[in-house]
């Protein structure tokens, strides 16, 4: 296959007009406000690291986590993995402790303290990241607190990854589909017409989709079309859910303890992959 620019920015452009196309929470109209080609542009930063990649996600709900971010974050971990890098997942409890058992995963603590920029100093000195990616976390709003889709103030519960890309000396990746996540300061503007309190960090690249977990699948078809590498055939999203909702996950609308993605079955999830395998020509 002869992949010229020309023929990246169309599979690009295709990508991101599939992973909008239902768009519960908006992201449709905030498109907009991003200049075609994003998914090009941040796989393109993630393509040939062999180094260190940190990953950031767990979007606090009630005592636990989500479900949207980490099953994103796992296949996202994957497939650099085999591509040669070294993933590591940052978070804090309880996701931190739950997925200690399978991943490099450094912790972060939960809740206010004065000690949000030293913490980042110090990981970054140590981890040293080629690339630092944040999928589906909270971002501080302008007030500097965070806030959930409800509007609600999740502070007290909510751990800070957003100094972790403000301090970066390396390229940063943001993903998210509501407007409250780390990275959507880049497009603060566009989503003033959304019942939400906006989050104000920016990023490199922002990656927009209407389930997260969705974005890192969308990232990862480019990079396997790159490799010639069927890397969305080896992602299996119903035992990545079974995985985590063992260990305490909700579902992030509805709060409860199943096998879905933002009140969509598995299923969903699944239909996005099998599209995505067509787009890039491994499931015609």
């Amino acid at each position: 296959m002869n992949q010229t620019t020309t023929d990246e920015q169309t599979l690009s452009q295709s990508i991101e007009d599939l992973l909008v196309a239902r768009n519960p929470r908006g992201m449709k109209e905030a498109q907009c406000a991003l200049t075609p080609g994003y998914y090009r542009r941040a796989a393109r930063l993630m393509r040939d690291i062999k180094g260190t990649v940190l990953i950031g996600t767990g979007f606090p709900v009630v005592d636990t986590f989500e479900t949207d971010g980490p099953v994103g974050a796992i296949a996202l971990y994957n497939a650099l993995e085999k591509l040669g890098a070294q993933p590591v997942i940052v978070c804090g409890p309880p996701l931190s402790t739950s997925m200690a058992d399978q991943f490099r995963v450094h912790e972060i603590k939960v809740g206010p303290h004065n000690q949000r920029e030293q913490e980042a100093q110090q990981a970054l000195q140590q981890l040293q990241p080629e690339l630092i990616i944040s999928i589906e976390r909270p971002g501080q709003a302008a007030d500097g607190n965070y806030y959930n889709m409800r509007g609600e103030d999740i502070s007290p519960r909510a751990a800070c990854f957003d100094t972790f890309m403000q301090q970066a000396s390396c390229p940063t990746i943001a993903i998210g589909d509501g407007g409250n996540e780390i990275g959507m300061g880049n497009i603060q503007d566009a989503l003033k017409n959304l019942d939400i309190v906006p989050a104000a960090t920016t990023c490199s690249e922002l990656v927009i989709a209407d389930v997260s977990n969705w974005a890192a699948h969308g990232l990862i078809a480019l990079l396997g079309w790159w490799k010639q590498q069927d890397l969305l055939a080896d992602i299996d999203p119903e035992a990545i859910l079974q995985y985590l909702s063992e260990r305490g996950s909700v579902d992030g609308v509805t709060r409860l303890n199943t096998l879905t993605e933002d009140g969509m079955p598995a299923s969903e999830g699944i239909s996005v992959i099998h599209e995505l395998r067509k787009l890039t020509g491994f499931n015609n």
